[in-house]
């Protein structure tokens, strides 16, 4: 049976493969960011932003020096413009889309965050290319996109961000109309009833899911958690979701974002974990290695707790290279 593709629109097919199956890019690739409405040059535009529009649509690596950015007579556009140059060199500076996301950790690289979380989406989406289960899908959207949590009948529920803002609104965001979103957007629950509806919307992010301790929701992200750090960093682990932070012994831990890395430091600390925290803890995770070699020797054996909690507006931004730089693993380990 033929795979069911999803996210069409973060240009996944215009990438080339390796040996390993790691993502090369293309001019395609590289020629899809130049269709971004902040780049296509308006009728108002300066010829020397027109210039540079067109030679980059004919030859998307051609070099493009500070002198020529410093032509273009829009201010605004000469940001933008000097914003994509320094992402473009970036990609094409490395040999994997892998390996550029992770020197940008590694090397504190700053880049537009916009870019970067296209990067994890198109990084997922080669991960996750043999996943039939939408609930996993569905929960790796929290890893590019900002969620908005609800509480509907005591359940938590996960609602894409931009998604949850158009909720009676005309569309704001050039993608959103791009792909086709309605005027009224319609937010439904992915269960099993809705789960074979995900593949034909998955560009809308119009689905909410269920993130209660002890759903399929959080077993999901722990999925997904999985699969992303055996492609970006080819090392086994399991990911458990637990009900309770008590049941937790740190010996190390991992925030997803920067409120799950706050409660880690308190509980590491010996600080209060009170109600307010509890009540802000979206998931806590046990992270085992299936080979403890892998881990570095002070702890090696031992298991790594992840926390993930939403801000005081109840919003959660997962941070996904906190995994990929926060982990005990060995020198040597990660695979370029």
């Amino acid at each position: 049976m033929a795979m069911r593709d999803f996210w069409l629109s973060c240009g996944y097919h215009l990438l080339d493969r390796d040996n390993a199956g790691r993502l090369l890019v293309t001019d395609e690739f590289l020629k899809a960011y130049l269709a971004r409405p902040e780049l296509i040059p308006p009728p108002e535009a300066c010829p020397a932003e027109r210039q540079l529009y067109g030679s980059l649509l004919s030859h998307p690596r051609q070099p493009v020096t500070q002198t020529q950015l410093e032509l273009l007579a829009d201010p605004d556009a000469r940001e933008n413009w000097e914003n994509m140059i320094a992402w473009r060199d970036h990609l094409v500076k490395h040999r994997t889309l892998e390996v550029a996301y992770l020197e940008i950790f590694r090397r504190n690289i700053r880049l537009p965050q916009v870019f970067i979380g296209h990067l994890v989406q198109a990084i997922l989406r080669s991960a996750l290319n043999d996943c039939e289960d939408a609930f996993i899908l569905r929960a790796a959207e929290m890893f590019f996109r900002p969620q908005r949590l609800m509480m509907q009948e005591g359940a938590i529920v996960a609602i894409d961000e931009e998604t949850e803002s158009l909720l009676g609104r005309q569309p704001q965001s050039p993608l959103v109309a791009l792909l086709g979103l309605p005027a009224t957007v319609e937010v439904d629950m992915l269960n099993d009833a809705t789960a074979d509806t995900y593949w034909g919307r998955s560009d809308r992010f119009d689905m909410g899911l269920d993130v209660t301790a002890g759903q399929r929701g959080l077993t999901a992200l722990g999925d997904v958690m999985t699969r992303w750090l055996s492609h970006l960093l080819a090392i086994d682990v399991a990911i458990e979701p637990l009900m309770e932070l008590r049941d937790a012994r740190f010996s190390w831990y991992v925030g997803l974002d920067s409120d799950g890395t706050r409660i880690g430091d308190t509980v590491w600390n010996g600080g209060d974990f009170d109600d307010a925290m509890r009540a802000r803890l979206v998931g806590l995770f046990r992270l085992t290695f299936r080979d403890p070699a892998d881990m570095i020797e002070r702890i090696r054996g031992e298991p790594v707790y992840l926390l993930a909690a939403m801000t005081a507006d109840e919003e959660l931004r997962l941070k996904p290279q906190n995994l990929v730089t926060g982990l005990p693993i060995r020198q040597g380990e990660a695979v370029n």
